[in-house]
């Protein structure tokens, strides 16, 4: 009787264990399959995460407020404070202006004219001004510093805004006066309304075929210790000038001039 229960008591125990080995062959299948799905859900994820690098028509063509990537370079810089940067870049087929990109002042300083650059963020406008906002930046291999290109023609057309933001040179041009505050006739105001003083925005009126424009020496980007800062205040009405600076628009067309010459 004994030796039956005992054969009986170790049948049960070994379909126990073939029960528990086909359980836990269960188990690691079923586990096998979840971290399957996660791989291939992550990998998705990634994928549509992952924004195509733009041409300049494609970033021209994107509806305001939409994300944009683009690879530009470094032309200028116009600002930092408080880890962020404001800068001016131009990839050969079109210019960025970057508003208040998130940088340290070690990777501001790294960031010289020419600097290749690939930037993730917002298409925005403000009064006039497309920029890109909320962005963020990693640095690539390369360079290139374009050549200013001559808009003088283009400056009462309509095409000229599709020169946006980049290095634009401006020939033959007569310095006209601006009224200052108590309505003398001068050849700059310190800002828009002669209200300001040495080490503020320089603002100065131009014209060519008939048309007045005004230029600024905007103080961010050339502080009264910069040669065009002290060229822009040595004007007079009447001279014939030549310059250069990047093609900023502010309610129209509104250059930050970077250099200033005698008209050739």
């Amino acid at each position: 009787m004994k030796k039956l229960f005992a054969l009986m008591l170790a049948l049960v125990m070994l379909a126990s264990l073939v029960a528990c080995g086909a359980t836990e062959g269960e188990t690691s299948d079923v586990e096998s399959d979840t971290v399957n799905e996660e791989v291939v859900s992550d990998t998705v994820a990634d994928e549509a995460d992952e924004v195509k690098v733009m041409t300049y028509a494609e970033y021209e063509a994107a509806e305001i407020d939409s994300p944009v990537v683009v690879e530009t370079y470094v032309q200028a810089k116009q600002s930092w404070w408080e880890d962020k940067a404001t800068i001016y870049t131009q990839s050969e087929d079109g210019a960025y202006f970057i508003y208040e990109m998130p940088c340290s002042k070690e990777e501001y300083d790294a960031l010289v004219p020419g600097t290749k650059i690939r930037v993730n963020g917002y298409k925005a406008e403000w009064a006039g001004e497309v920029e890109i906002v909320d962005a963020t930046y990693e640095v690539l291999e390369g360079s290139f510093i374009p050549e200013a290109k001559d808009v003088t023609a283009l400056l009462a057309s309509d095409e000229l805004i599709k020169s946006q933001n980049q290095l634009v040179a401006f020939k033959g041009m007569t310095v006209e006066a601006s009224k200052d505050a108590d309505g003398n006739d001068v050849a700059f105001l310190y800002k828009w309304d002669g209200s300001g003083q040495d080490g503020d925005d320089l603002y100065f009126n131009v014209s060519v075929d008939g048309n007045t424009y005004t230029f600024t020496v905007e103080s961010y980007l050339c502080d009264n210790t910069t040669d065009v800062y002290a060229a822009v205040k040595a004007l007079n009405i009447g001279d014939k000038i030549d310059m250069e600076g990047f093609l900023y628009w502010y309610e129209g067309v509104n250059p930050h001039i970077t250099a200033v010459s005698a008209a050739e």
